[in-house]
């Protein structure tokens, strides 16, 4: 620990007590390093505040020793974005603690919710009232309000309700000299200039420090049907939505996964099984709800709809789950995509987005170069359909040293996948961020317009270069990923 790293800490001690610092390296490793397990930092401490209060004297205090900080919910992070950088040059400041649901009003269908609060937490809350909240992922168990927010997570039901950031009606927040945006009250009208909400959502901590958000809740669902689909191609899966879409309006998850990845689910995710007999080289998991009870059941609903696809070729077999356990056990197919391939070896990661009608092409195009380009490697695509967005996956090829392949071919994979997406119209970055992971590529590809945009705010923000060193956008002063 630095000099300056010890001031901070003990002015932080002097001002919040014993309990806001921690030093024991036992406490701190597990939060040194990503989820995916790319990225290992160095942290000497880790701040924890209670409150905004808190969070807010501990920003003054790090602005006036110039001790940068990277702020941390669960971890959850695909794209390094809440790893310090390795050479201790930062200490970690932990939400965690700032857990509370401050309120939670059914009449109003809102929700205030500290940065620390767990989205399955506020999930049961939710559903205590009468209401949800609809947003959900498969981090939902450790992923917190805070981290969702400021990366403008997306999830399995933007289809009809959005991201984060159409879910967030006020914002609370520190700025990096230790102010307070008081921004939580939802107004539906405000037209006082430059909206510093929506500037902080999406920032990935490099602006400030959310502290507490206004989520929008929905009624709860009085019913929900999820059926398991088995398609020729990506075109036939688009051409199913565009079907469904148009006969009704209660369709709001709808996830493609090919075969490959099926597949790479049974072997490695344990109790899994197959939803449909036989082969099938795509599947889409759709969920139907509806709020009102007296409304056509969601069952019926997609039995009506798939019976006309079924019998014009366009679906090659489907089934409906018949109970809840049954429709969850579709869902965890789902959402152990991304660890099940995590368990089948190395391989490059992209979170990308493209027009959505051209989506089913790139797919299929998309993967094709991939394995012409990298021979022996292999390339397969899996999410969001209908929001034009994708994890586009390229594995490494059979006996490939993990160490040598990330260090000198997975680059230049993501270089080539990039250049496809950006060649397509399309975004790299969809709904994970830009962390330390894309921050190279962000600036090679975004843009001037733009990036000097960004790097204005950051500067006029934060000029210090203290708030999340290292992540989404760099100035010419501040630590750059490796």
């Amino acid at each position: 620990m630095n000099t300056a790293q010890s001031a901070l800490v003990e002015a932080v001690r002097a001002t919040l007590g014993e309990k806001a610092v921690i030093t024991n390296r036992d406490d701190i490793a597990p939060w040194e390093n990503d989820w995916r397990g790319r990225y290992h930092g160095h942290a000497p401490a880790m701040l924890a505040p209670g409150d905004t209060a808190g969070v807010a004297a501990v920003l003054a205090l790090a602005n006036a020793h110039g001790v940068p900080l990277v702020p941390q919910g669960g971890n959850t992070s695909m794209v390094g974005g809440a790893t310090p950088p390795a050479d201790g040059s930062a200490l970690i400041l932990s939400l965690r603690r700032l857990n509370r649901i401050r309120s939670l009003s059914a009449q109003d269908n809102l929700a205030v919710a500290e940065a620390g609060v767990i989205l399955a937490d506020l999930h049961d809350a939710a559903a205590r009232a009468g209401r949800r909240f609809p947003l959900t992922l498969g981090a939902r168990g450790s992923a917190t309000i805070g981290g969702l927010a400021s990366t403008n997570a997306g999830g399995t039901q933007v289809l009809r309700f959005g991201t984060m950031r159409g879910l967030i009606a006020g914002v609370e927040a520190v700025l990096p000299d230790g102010t307070v945006h008081d921004g939580v009250i939802a107004l539906k009208k405000d037209n006082r200039g430059y909206d510093l909400n929506q500037l902080l959502i999406g920032a990935e901590g490099t602006l400030g420090i959310i502290t507490a958000v206004t989520l929008r809740l929905v009624p709860a669902a009085a019913d929900r049907a999820v059926a398991w689909v088995g398609v020729t191609d990506p075109e036939a899966a688009l051409a199913l939505l565009r079907r469904l879409e148009a006969r009704t309006d209660t369709i709001e998850g709808f996830e493609i996964v090919s075969g490959d990845s099926l597949a790479r689910v049974l072997e490695h995710i344990p109790a899994t099984r197959s939803p449909l007999a036989g082969q099938h080289p795509w599947h889409v998991l759709i969920e139907a709800t509806v709020a009102d009870a007296r409304a056509e059941a969601p069952a019926a609903l997609l039995e009506r709809l798939l019976a006309p696809a079924i019998a014009a070729g366009d679906v090659a077999d489907a089934v409906i789950a018949a109970n809840e356990t049954q429709a969850d056990a579709f869902w965890r197919i789902r959402d152990s995509l991304s660890e099940a391939e995590r368990a089948g070896g190395p391989a490059v990661q992209h979170d990308i987005s493209v027009p959505v009608a051209g989506m089913p092409r790139f797919m299929i195009e998309g993967a094709a170069a991939a394995e012409a380009r990298f021979p022996g490697s292999h390339a397969t695509a899996f999410g969001h359909l209908g929001d034009g967005n994708v994890h586009f996956h390229v594995r490494a090829p059979a006996g490939s040293d993990p160490a040598r392949w990330y260090a000198e071919d997975a680059p230049v994979v993501t270089r080539f996948v990039h250049d496809l997406v950006v060649a397509a119209g399309g975004s790299i970055s969809a709904e994970h961020g830009i962390g330390q992971m894309k921050l190279r590529e962000l600036e090679r590809l975004s843009p001037p317009a733009r990036l000097a945009a960004q790097r204005a705010i950051k500067g006029a923000l934060d000029p210090s270069g203290i708030m999340n060193p290292g992540k989404l956008v760099a100035l010419a002063s501040a630590p750059r990923a490796p």
